[in-house]
């Protein structure tokens, strides 16, 4: 197995090798954006899918835009950073790779300007984030997804996740699967991780931007996939705490939990309390997808090992 490699300051080095100073800046401040691009790995074909790693790439740099952020790499590069990097790992497993802008000053102080920013790149075997079989269970936290107007929510911002972890742990500490958090205004907004979707009537419905949510690439493939495939209608609407506990289906989408049925919310089974035909059909789609199996889907994953 070839030795674990990061990419940090600007070369491919042991994964033991890279470490930050205890007064760098991001570490002291959460002053940091980043990503999480899934490698899935097929085991029939031998080969190992990246998804969508240039939409990740493109969100990163739209994040840390908004963080006034500097990434002194173009998309094409990144993708390439991220390609040798799987590539030198050699994993044959499904694996999580994290691409992470910084502040990388060795400062005390708060601020976002005048600090040195730096771009650093790794990979961790990762396998199954939530039951995708069984379906989640879910509760309602008491914690609030951030405003925009509080930290920008649509980016990936690494301090605002302490936000998501107070819910999981929260939800995890009372016995139950994942969280769902309410915005300000007492709409669902998304999961810990993961955004929402909700079926009813036959139509997909999932909370718009100004609800907060993350504005997710495996929720756009999913919704994608349920447009062109089963020809289901889409909408986007903020909805109701209390719709989740009459819905058809409910469904949450993320790179860590893939396409992964909502089962119960606060104790109260969705529909039958088992997965759902549209969200199987959803899910199976999306695995078949992200494995390299669907010749229609090919733009969407770059194999990673030589055939």
């Amino acid at each position: 197995m070839p030795t674990p490699t990061a990419f940090f300051q600007g070369e491919f080095i042991p994964m033991e090798n890279a470490k930050i100073g205890i007064m760098t800046h991001a570490f002291n401040y959460g002053t940091a954006v980043f990503e999480g691009i899934r490698g899935n790995w097929n085991h029939s074909q031998e080969q190992l899918y990246l998804f969508r790693p240039r939409e990740h790439i493109e969100r990163l740099r739209q994040s840390a835009k908004i963080m006034r952020m500097q990434l002194n790499y173009s998309d094409d590069e990144l993708v390439k950073i991220t390609h040798d990097l799987a590539l030198k790992n050699g994993y044959t497993e499904d694996i999580y790779i994290r691409p992470m802008v910084y502040k990388s000053s060795e400062a005390v102080g708060v601020r976002m300007h005048d600090l040195e920013d730096d771009f650093l790149l790794f990979v961790t075997p990762f396998g199954a984030y939530l039951d995708t079989e069984i379906g989640a269970r879910c509760m309602t936290s008491s914690w609030r997804r951030i405003d925009d107007t509080m930290i920008p929510a649509r980016a990936k911002v690494n301090g605002l996740y302490v936000n998501n972890a107070m819910a999981k742990t929260e939800a995890q500490l009372n016995g139950f699967d994942e969280a769902i958090m309410l915005n300000v205004d007492g709409h669902i907004s998304e999961g810990s991780g993961e955004n929402i979707v909700m079926i009813k009537g036959g139509t997909i419905i999932t909370p718009p931007p100004q609800d907060n949510i993350l504005e997710g690439i495996t929720l756009e493939t999913v919704l994608s996939v349920a447009q062109k495939d089963l020809n289901l209608p889409i909408v986007r609407r903020s909805i109701d705490r209390s719709e989740l506990y009459i819905a058809e289906e409910v469904l949450m989408t993320g790179t860590a939990a893939h396409v992964t049925p909502v089962t119960e919310v606060d104790r109260v089974p969705v529909g039958s309390g088992k997965p759902g035909p549209i969200s199987k059909k959803l899910q199976d789609t999306y695995f078949q997808i992200v494995t390299g199996e669907l010749a229609d889907y090919q733009d969407w994953v770059d194999p990673i090992y030589p055939k």
